[in-house]
């Protein structure tokens, strides 16, 4: 919101309720912290790092009354194995698909998580880190993530490559191909999520949240088996209109920018 002069100015209500959510995401972090550290510590205990911070989102989200209403033309099995692609325009993304996905799954993300005190130590035990601008530790990652795909555990993964978008909520394109390539390497579904409007519910840039309703849609899966590296084009092409147009839908827009 901004005043007659044109500078920003933040509704005192959305104000207080940020508080109270980051009252709440701190203090049941802190409570369970000491466990998910304690779970950290072993290859085999990390299922329990993941679960306990799984009931950490389901204490959360009421705690702070946002509900979520997600729409399903595919169910996950909670026991396969899937590459989760999502659109990525505000970091309240990562908690929405930590409530959501109810797979062992690991994000594949950004390096920068890892610099969050308490934090960044879960992340970096959890889930696989990249560092976007140098190409071998795109190499690596790529290569982790394969690894936790032959071991049964998903990947989470946003294929933008960050919250890249200029004009929300079109997504920043080309999406990137290490998704795609990952799960024709090991024949595997994609699985894209249309993350309507968190970008409302938490603009990245003012860091103040909104209560109300966060929508959600996944997709029927796209099949990688029989597709290989000469596919990756209409892969590509059919992941975006997967996650792009149910948004553009949803807010009622032109599906190409004019």
């Amino acid at each position: 919101m901004k005043n007659k002069s044109g500078i920003r100015v933040i509704n005192p209500f959305h104000l207080i309720y940020t508080v109270w959510a980051a009252f709440w995401f701190l203090s049941v972090f802190i409570l369970f912290y000491p466990f998910i550290y304690l779970f950290c510590q072993k290859t085999e205990w990390k299922k329990y790092a993941s679960k306990t911070v799984k009931i950490w989102s389901y204490i959360f989200f009421p705690a702070i009354f946002l509900r979520v209403k997600v729409k399903y033309h595919f169910k996950p099995d909670p026991k396969a194995v899937y590459v989760f692609c999502a659109n990525h325009f505000s970091y309240f993304d990562i908690p929405i698909l930590v409530y959501l996905i109810d797979n062992s799954f690991s994000f594949l993300g950004k390096n920068a998580m890892a610099k969050i005190p308490m934090f960044g130590y879960m992340y970096k035990k959890l889930h696989i880190l990249v560092d976007r601008s140098d190409k071998g530790s795109r190499v690596a990652s790529l290569a982790k993530a394969i690894r936790a795909l032959q071991a049964g555990r998903s990947i989470a993964i946003f294929p933008e490559g960050g919250i890249v978008s200029k004009e929300f909520p079109y997504m920043g394109k080309p999406l990137k191909d290490g998704a795609l390539q990952m799960a024709i390497q090991q024949q595997i579904p994609i699985i894209p999520i249309s993350l309507m409007n968190n970008f409302h519910i938490l603009n990245s840039n003012l860091f103040i949240l909104r209560p109300g309703v966060v929508r959600v849609e996944f997709h029927k899966p796209i099949e990688t088996q029989g597709k290989t590296s000469e596919d990756l084009p209409s892969l590509r092409e059919e992941l975006f209109t997967k996650i792009q147009n149910p948004i553009l839908d949803y807010y009622k827009l032109p599906h190409e920018k004019n």
